[in-house]
């Protein structure tokens, strides 16, 4: 979890002070009074469970720390960015719709979010410069491997490519997976997954109309689209050539059992909730920000569960 690239920073060290495609590069006030600071931006965020789960971890482990939300769109991005560093924060998270919109804006590159070509996690280094990382795929390869250390990547079908497809895909590979099969409404994105990652050989691409066909000999099947996210619709999806074997899981985590698990769950597939990714990702940022690596147990899956059923949490 911990960054190593040393060269990379000593390198940075010696560009300019401004870039004129990124941040404006200032030195990092230490917090007056102490408190470690961080927060998610988005738009919206109001639903966001960051602030429960770092909150979580922050009383778990006794940490002078703070984490909060702000409602930012794209277009003031680079604006809060800079206020943050002016308020000696030490980064933040970027939900939708800001993750793609923020990697021209970091000043330091992990190579996660290179890959993913977006950022979620943001680490402002103490001479002010920004360094953005992508934990998604980290979040969703840890979730899978708690939730069914049994899985199989010999063939891997990802429903939507859209940004958070990417992270998962290059994870997964890193993992072991041998052959994706790509399902997408638009043919070109998928087509640049498989260039960007040089899959050919190792990838197929299939229209969204075929999505129900894709899942024949599947061993594991990621929904990466928003469909099935409360107030969006259900993932309309055949089920009936999905061997009964395959793991079956789901990037969205409110509600926390979507359709597709329930129908996956019903016919006898194992199953994995988005949730686990949601906490997992949350682990670099918190490393990073509060100087520890934070566990992901048992009682902190329970009480975020909760929450994100819409449930009381006390």
């Amino acid at each position: 979890m911990k960054d190593g690239n040393e060269n990379e920073r000593q390198d940075m060290s010696e560009e300019q002070e401004t870039r004129p495609d990124g941040h404006d590069v200032k030195a990092r006030k230490p917090p007056a009074d102490g408190i470690a600071r961080a927060c998610v931006m988005g738009w919206p965020v109001s639903h966001s469970l960051s602030p429960k789960l770092h909150g979580f971890w922050l009383e778990k482990y006794g940490i002078k720390g703070a984490y909060g939300t702000m409602a930012i769109t794209a277009d003031n991005l680079k604006n809060a960015l800079n206020l943050i560093v002016d308020r000696g924060y030490a980064g933040c998270n970027l939900t939708a719709p800001l993750k793609e919109a923020a990697l021209s804006l970091m000043n330091e590159h992990d190579e996660s979010c290179l890959f993913s070509g977006a950022v979620n996690t943001v680490v402002i280094l103490p001479d002010g410069r920004l360094k953005g990382f992508n934990s998604d795929g980290f979040g969703f390869v840890e979730s899978l491997k708690m939730r069914q250390p049994k899985w199989s990547g010999e063939r891997v079908v990802i429903l939507g490519t859209g940004g958070a497809s990417r992270g998962v895909i290059v994870s997964l590979r890193a993992a072991g997976a041998k052959h994706f099969t790509l399902v997408n409404r638009t043919a070109a994105k998928a087509e640049k997954i498989v260039k960007a990652f040089s899959l050919d050989g190792a990838a197929d691409i299939l229209p969204w109309e075929k999505r129900g066909d894709a899942l024949e000999g599947a061993t594991l099947v990621v929904n990466c689209s928003t469909l099935g996210m409360a107030d969006n619709p259900a993932l309309d999806i055949e089920l009936d050539k999905l061997p009964p074997e395959a793991t079956v899981c789901d990037i969205v985590y409110r509600p926390l059992v979507t359709n597709l698990l329930k129908r996956a769950k019903a016919r006898g597939n194992p199953v994995v909730e988005g949730l686990g990714m949601l906490l997992h990702q949350g682990r670099l940022g918190f490393e990073h920000w509060y100087g520890r690596d934070p566990e992901v147990t048992a009682e902190l899956y329970a009480y975020m569960g909760k929450l994100a059923s819409g449930k009381s949490a006390s």
